[in-house]
């Protein structure tokens, strides 16, 4: 009778344990909004052109008109970039939750679908032989050739792994890790040979897209990026409660009316479309989507309810934080923002991991 008292008072604890961590969910939201906007008004006012925004503000509010300076660095080049990183920050993040919940793993990040080699391999592709497509389809994309070609291959390296590990209609999740390190390794290998084929001038283009950069940033960019992205993270939204139940094992989730199948084929490409649109649009940029869902699972819990908007609303502030460093460091030159994500994410995983072996060890 008292083990079954203590059993019923530690059940008591954990069901109290849940509100208050939506709570703590919830308050969370709520500051992650104010940062988001407060980054977003920032990343508007400061650049390397001595534009002011609070000057254009002034302006408008009194009807006068801004003039072309003004105009162009605000609306053609601040808005655009600040719209594209913030989908591209959301995206990334969203799409690491989805894959640590998927592979139950907190270590997944959306490379392992191997959505990162081929759209690396895409672009490589399209840079060093680009020169060989016929001139229509060269005057038909025009400057979107490259992030044409990543999307394309990251779709398609998606695809092939999709095939590989799917057997009778059910998909291997280990099957498909595997094949994605498989995947990585032989894209590489590729590229590697590109490269070394590659003069001059497009080595720096490989390099500078290899490493991310936000400085193409556009309005159509940001037009044919945003619907994807959007509609990818709604997707993997509706997806929590399935995620939730994944986490107790695939046969407890499917006793549970889960779809697990279905889950899994919805998981998988609406990550391969986020991070294939958000790579074709800014090149390759890391720990975002490893970093983002660590630090929100030490603070409010594994409920994905809560983990993916939550999830968005930092990944798009914290890129937001590494394009302003990225611009304004060494303005007027730029850094790649793969740098600075680099050189902010790789300690902050370093001190999670020492974290959780800390708390292991005791």
């Amino acid at each position: 009778m008292v083990a079954l008292t203590e059993t019923d008072r530690s059940m008591g604890a954990s069901r109290a344990e849940i509100p208050d961590r939506r709570r703590q969910a919830r308050k969370l939201s709520l500051v992650l909004v104010c940062l988001l906007a407060l980054a977003i008004v920032i990343n508007l006012a400061l650049g390397a052109s001595g534009t002011s925004l609070w000057g254009a503000l002034a302006k408008l509010a009194s009807g006068t008109p801004l003039d072309m300076m003004e105009r162009v660095v605000l609306w053609d080049i601040r808005l655009p970039r600040v719209v594209l990183c913030t989908l591209v920050g959301a995206a990334l993040a969203v799409s690491g939750a989805v894959m640590q919940g998927l592979f139950r793993n907190p270590l997944a990040d959306p490379g392992l679908v191997g959505v990162g080699a081929g759209a690396g391999l895409g672009a490589i592709l399209s840079i060093v032989l680009g020169g060989f497509l016929p001139v229509a389809l060269q005057e038909f994309f025009g400057a979107y050739v490259t992030p044409a070609a990543a999307f394309l291959g990251g779709w398609g390296s998606t695809l092939i792994l999709y095939r590989v590990s799917t057997r009778g209609g059910r998909t291997s999740v280990a099957t498909m890790l595997l094949a994605g390190i498989a995947l990585g390794a032989l894209a590489g290998a590729v590229s590697g040979v590109l490269i070394y084929m590659a003069d001059d001038q497009q080595l720096r283009d490989l390099t500078f897209w290899q490493m991310g950069s936000l400085a193409g940033a556009t309005w159509e960019k940001s037009l044919i990026a945003g619907p994807v992205i959007v509609l990818s993270i709604a997707g993997a939204t509706w997806l929590a409660h399935g995620l939730n139940c994944l986490a107790l094992g695939e046969a407890a989730a499917a006793h549970m009316g889960i779809p697990v199948q279905r889950m899994k084929n919805a998981a998988i490409f609406s990550v391969a479309a986020a991070t294939g649109v958000a790579v074709a649009a800014t090149g390759g940029i890391g720990f975002v989507g490893i970093v983002v869902p660590h630090v929100l699972r030490l603070a409010t819990g594994p409920d994905h309810g809560t983990l993916l908007p939550n999830a968005a609303l930092l990944g798009a502030t914290l890129l937001l934080g590494a394009d302003l460093i990225s611009r304004t460091l060494i303005a007027p030159a730029e850094l790649p923002i793969g740098i600075v994500t680099a050189v902010l994410g790789a300690p902050v995983f370093l001190w999670i991991l020492l974290k959780r072996r800390g708390l292991v060890d005791q």
